[in-house]
């Protein structure tokens, strides 16, 4: 495959991982509405199909790659070798879990290898030019798993897991930003970079969503004090509130100056959801990568890769989805009418402006662009 020009005038090609098995297997062994039902195959299957009906795999810029398994090995680089071998295990039983949110069925270490295989793909797509940009369509979800156990519906943590493998199997050192939109904090990565200066980590959250973590002066430690970023959002907030964290992120981006942005895509807080608090349509995550891709157009050649996260409604993901690869291919994105609803909410917009004003006084000494001097 040819590499992919970065001159202005040539079209935009974007990666789209994904496999069909991630519309079939790790299925919940519980129907609705148990909370771990949601995490099911009907995630990636409403996309798919969602897709089909629009006709969105004729258009030749969207290229799709069906991801591998990683080996088992190289699990080990985020995870220890006894969690790993204790995930394999349980899948011998019909149904087991790992923790009480966190369920294992026959076929779940598979899917769950075959997802940081697609997550690892999507980045070696665009490191090596044969897309602009790249979607990992997978599931189970990740940023939630730590090294030693499982979390909030995920068991190996893909992100994690595809950056250190850059590192340790591919000699690239390079500054990575992590920007994780998904309704809850994305406690597994933030742990593994904690002390990371080559790691920004930015989370955009539901304030106390994740019981203890997540608030706003966790910062990092050490070498990487100031590069773990938390914006807690208040509960019920609608696309004329959420842009707002940008205020914050994008000045500390431009100073930070990563060579490749990842994206923790959970679509979580779109109005439908059944785990969020949120009101946000498709067109909120719309604008949202249309800013972040103009971004990484301007500080990394577009090296910008989204993978999927959490997510819940059935009839948000798939436009949630479609909104975000329109934004990427630079095209207009109008939602549907049943979106367009004018919902209540109880957020005012001084409480986001104390939010911002908080959390620059707070990263005043670790950035440039706060210091007041």
């Amino acid at each position: 495959m040819t590499e992919v020009d970065s001159e202005p005038n040539q079209p935009i090609k974007i990666g789209i991982i994904t496999h069909e098995d991630f519309a079939v297997k790790h299925a919940p062994p519980y129907p609705r509405p148990s909370f771990i039902s949601f995490e099911s195959p009907l995630r990636i299957k409403v996309i798919l199909d969602y897709f089909k009906r629009i006709k969105l795999w004729k258009d030749k810029r969207l290229l799709k790659f069906e991801p591998s398994l990683v080996k088992e090995e190289l699990l080990y680089l985020a995870h220890s070798k006894y969690y790993v071998q204790s995930v394999k295990e349980l899948c011998n039983y019909s149904t087991s879990f790992l923790r009480e949110e966190v369920f294992i069925v026959n076929d779940s270490f598979e899917l769950a290898r075959r997802a940081a295989g697609g997550v690892i793909q999507a980045i070696d797509c665009v490191l090596k030019k044969k897309v602009n940009h790249s979607f990992a369509l997978v599931r189970p979800p990740g940023h939630h798993a730590l090294r030693q156990c499982a979390g909030g519906l995920c068991i190996f943590n893909n992100i994690a897991l595809a950056i250190l493998n850059l590192r340790k199997n591919l000699n690239y050192h390079k500054k990575v930003a992590i920007i994780d939109i998904d309704d809850h904090f994305g406690d597994g990565i933030a742990q593994y970079f904690y002390d990371d200066p080559s790691v920004l980590y930015f989370s955009v959250h539901e304030f106390d969503f994740s019981g203890d973590l997540g608030f706003i002066n966790e910062l990092g430690v050490d070498k990487g004090l100031g590069k773990n970023i938390n914006f807690p959002m208040p509960m019920g907030i609608r696309d004329s509130e959420f842009l707002q964290f940008f205020d914050v992120l994008k000045p500390i981006l431009k100073e930070f100056q990563p060579d490749l942005i990842l994206v923790a895509t959970g679509f979580d807080m779109y109005f439908d959801d059944a785990i969020g608090n949120c009101f946000l349509t498709s067109k909120s995550y719309y604008k949202f990568a249309q800013r972040l891709k103009s971004l990484a157009d301007q500080l990394c050649e577009g090296r910008l890769v989204f993978v999927l996260e959490g997510g819940y409604s059935l009839v948000g993901l798939p436009l949630c989805v479609h909104a975000t690869l329109k934004a990427l291919l630079n095209e207009e994105y109008v939602a549907y009418e049943f979106e367009l609803i004018k919902f209540p909410t109880a957020v005012e917009i001084n409480e986001i402006s104390k939010i911002k004003a908080t959390l620059k006084k707070l990263l005043k000494n670790y950035w440039l662009s706060f210091d007041e001097k």
